[in-house]
């Protein structure tokens, strides 16, 4: 069994984006896929890699977390009544 950093994906309410990748990005992914569905015994769908990926990556970057805890974002105001 690898040791990848994503285990088996959550089951979460999506918000549909429309990217671009560089054709060496998707066949990683494509990769990926195939050693998660091997290690977990679930089917990756590659698209859905990308989420994870980003929160991951996300969450450990240090530089990254000091400014969220510290620098107020539009993205988190929530909408006035």
């Amino acid at each position: 069994m690898s040791k990848l950093k994503l285990g088996a994906l959550p089951d979460d309410k999506p918000i549909k984006l429309t990217i671009e990748l560089p054709a060496s990005v998707h066949r990683d992914l494509l990769a990926y896929a195939e050693v998660l569905t091997r290690d977990t015994g679930q089917s990756a769908d590659p698209i859905k890699l990308i989420a994870p990926m980003l929160a991951r990556f996300m969450a450990t970057d240090r530089a990254f977390r000091k400014v969220r805890k510290t620098v107020p974002f539009a993205a988190d105001q929530s909408p006035r009544s």
